[in-house]
Formats: C-alpha cells, sequence, structure tokens
C-alpha cells in the first residue's frame, strides 16, 4: 500500500472527498493491521461552510484544521461517539473530509456504516486527534495495492447539519453508489 502524500491532501476539502472513496483507512493497534476500504465522505470546505466546525472560529477543538493539511481531526459528538476526518488544504485552509462508511476488508469486528460506528470498530479516539495521517503507523490512509472495480460517485447533501442554513443542501457527501456498507440516513 501506498501511504497518501501530504500533497493529496493540500486541496480543497471538496475536490479530496470523491478522491478519497476506494482509499484503505489503515489501523494498527498493538502490531495488530485493521483495513477498511472507504466508501463514504463529506466534505466540509472551511470557516465559510456554516456546517464546518471551524465556522465557529478557532477554537481548542479545531485548532488541527487551522495548520497543514493531512492531519487527523477526530471530535467527539453527543458526549459518545468519536468522528474521523483528514485535514485539508490548501494550506491552513481549515477545511476537512469526514470519513462516513468503510466496506472492511481485514481484521475489522463491529460494524462501520457511520462516523461513530466505524470509529468504534476501529478503535479511533481522542488520543489520535492530530495525528499524522502521512506517516504511516498507527493511523493512515493509503492507496490499496490492488486497484479495486470501478465504481460510480454518488453526490447529494451532507447529513444531520440541518442548523446551517443555506449549506444544509450543497451537494457535498459523496459515495460509492450502492455499496452495502454506507451510513444510514
Amino acid at each position: 500500500m501506498e501511504i497518501l502524500p501530504r500533497s493529496f491532501y493540500d486541496r480543497n476539502a471538496k475536490e479530496v472527498a470523491p478522491e478519497i472513496l476506494g482509499m484503505h483507512l489503515v489501523r494498527t493497534i498493538a502490531g495488530e493491521t485493521h483495513v477498511g476500504r472507504i466508501v463514504e465522505v463529506e466534505a466540509y470546505l472551511g470557516p465559510h461552510d456554516l456546517a464546518a466546525h471551524t465556522s465557529k472560529g478557532r477554537t481548542k477543538r479545531t485548532s488541527v484544521m487551522f495548520g497543514p493539511p493531512g492531519y487527523a481531526y477526530v471530535y467527539l459528538i453527543y458526549g459518545m461517539y468519536h468522528c474521523l476526518n483528514a485535514v485539508t488544504g490548501p494550506g491552513d485552509h481549515a477545511s476537512a473530509v469526514l470519513i462516513r462508511a468503510l466496506e472492511p476488508i481485514s481484521g475489522i469486528v463491529g460494524a462501520t456504516n457511520g462516523p461513530g460506528r466505524l470509529c468504534r470498530a476501529m478503535d479511533i479516539d481522542l488520543t489520535l486527534y492530530g495525528y499524522d495521517l502521512t506517516l504511516g503507523g498507527d493511523l493512515t490512509i493509503a492507496r490499496p495495492s490492488e486497484p479495486g472495480e470501478p465504481f460510480t460517485i454518488a453526490v447529494g447533501p451532507r447529513i444531520g447539519v440541518d442548523y446551517a442554513k443555506e449549506w444544509v443542501l450543497e451537494p457535498l457527501r459523496f459515495s460509492i453508489a450502492g455499496n452495502p456498507f454506507l451510513s444510514r440516513r
């Protein structure tokens, strides 16, 4: 597997999101490797995007998003579910791609059809906040060794951002059409 370089992330989230589909999320825990194929994502475009956490400015929670691309932005929702995002650019643009669903490839036990579920199945929590995804190690995103079957990308509005005014219906959710591991609406 080829780890995605920082240059992959150093672009607008709307460009990165569809291109990250089909890549592998790789989590290593105590020498054991867990791999899932990314099948659903959402793009968050930065402070001007009212659905993005950075729309409220730089906070302790969002500080990693105001830095260079290629780092993990992990946060907790509802006090119980972790969500994983890959910080994107260009530069310190404060944008990210939320990983919404995985198709299990190896070593994964548990559901991966939703951002909280996949984080639970992959043991991703706040200890990985700010982790450099371009170095390998405990958490990374990589191109699969073998090219997969071609797929069609479905595009639609993001889920759960009803508070985001005119941004609610923006077509910023990307998925592998028809994949059985997509999250539920």
